[in-house]
């Protein structure tokens, strides 16, 4: 009988190139906890396809390409980690039944709106709603694994949130505050929430299922007692300190791709609409390059990160640049208002905090227009 450890909520081709294949990789090698079921959490009827391609027996694709150390990446690796595939508008009982027995960790990357409360959360209904957010549906879904037993569980949140496990265990808590106090007791107690950080660009989706995604990849996950690694793998590494690589991940790589997405919107969507055509622009790089000089790596030199963070953005401007990947400005500006809030006024704030006042005219700018113009 199929046993799937691991649930995952959300099918993106981020997660397809990155995480799934990670774990496909490592079942290979016997280093896994186990195969996956992958959740449709937003019910959209359309992504069917994907669902199938997702569990294809032959797996699905993911093609690397880039530069490594200067040696050029051109290569497909197949997929199959993904064992199991299901939807919330559909297949809730199945899914419930999942989490109050055989699955140990709960994975999940649901875009950067995916944590935003909605309504329903706040309602005493014990059963997930389609209307609730995903922490709501959480809530829900462990509410079943304590009614069951409670066994333990560990919750791996992968969106690019500061400290997402935390983030995550707090957004839960709010959705359960209609719930008995023995379950919220238990949320913290003999739930694991994990804080990581994931780190690939990830350019373009294959159909039905699969990517294509540049050779860099990491997933940073957070040391805590009774932490379960999903899998041993060269990309994951387990640190003790989150905050120095999360710091370079969103107020770098992110903060440059919504400061690209902003100066294209402001242009009304004119110029080059991928970004490595921006970067291949000697006007535009140096635009790009004068800004993190002069605004970014202040703060990072104020924290004591300046060594750091100079040698990332070397290597960010690389893999922008990277020729074989199209990378639209189009699919980064998804929710670019959540994305200024979280990759660039959370840098000026942090920033600010360690102590720097240098100026900061283009952040500022950009903030001035965090109106959702997508």
């Amino acid at each position: 009988m199929l046993s799937t450890p691991i649930l995952q909520f959300g099918t993106s081709r981020f997660l397809q190139a990155h995480v799934d294949l990670f774990l496909s990789e490592a079942m290979a090698r016997g280093e896994a906890l186990g195969p996956v079921t992958v959740v449709q959490s937003s019910g959209d009827p359309a992504r069917a396809a994907r669902l199938q391609g997702l569990i294809a027996p032959e797996g699905y694709p993911v093609h690397l390409r880039g530069l490594r150390a200067g040696e050029q990446i051109d290569e497909e690796r197949r997929v199959t980690s993904v064992k199991r595939a299901l939807s919330t508008a559909t297949d809730m009982d199945h899914l419930l039944g999942l989490v109050r027995g055989e699955v140990q960790i709960i994975l999940s990357n649901t875009a950067d709106a995916g944590f935003r409360p909605q309504p329903a959360d706040g309602t005493a209904e014990t059963r997930p709603q389609q209307e609730m957010s995903y922490p709501g549906k959480l809530a829900r879904l462990l509410f079943a694994r304590f009614e069951a037993g409670g066994a333990p569980i560990q919750i791996m949140p992968t969106e690019l949130v500061q400290n997402n496990g935390d983030v995550l265990h707090e957004l839960v808590l709010a959705a359960s505050t209609e719930l008995c106090q023995p379950f919220q007791d238990w949320l913290s107690t003999d739930v694991l929430w994990v804080n990581s950080l994931v780190d690939r660009i990830v350019s373009e989706p294959l159909e039905p299922a699969g990517a294509v995604a540049e050779p860099y990849a990491l997933w940073a996950i957070e040391d805590r007692p009774g932490l379960i690694l999903p899998c041993a793998h060269p990309e994951v590494q387990v640190v003790g300190d989150l905050g120095r690589v999360e710091r370079l991940k969103l107020f770098i790589l992110n903060l440059g791709h919504t400061l690209l997405v902003s100066r294209w919107l402001d242009a009304g969507r004119e110029g080059p609409a991928l970004v490595r055509e921006v970067l291949a622009d000697p006007e535009r790089r140096a635009a790009l390059e004068t800004l993190y000089r002069e605004e970014v790596l202040p703060g990072f030199a104020a924290a004591g990160e300046g060594a750091a963070a100079a040698a990332y953005v070397a290597e960010t401007l690389d893999r922008f640049a990277n020729p074989f990947l199209d990378h639209a400005l189009a699919d980064i500006a998804q929710n670019h208002s959540e994305k200024l809030d979280r990759r660039i006024a959370a840098f000026v704030t942090w920033a600010r905090g360690q102590g720097d006042r240098t100026a900061k005219p283009r952040l500022e700018a950009a903030l001035a227009h965090r109106k959702d113009t997508v």
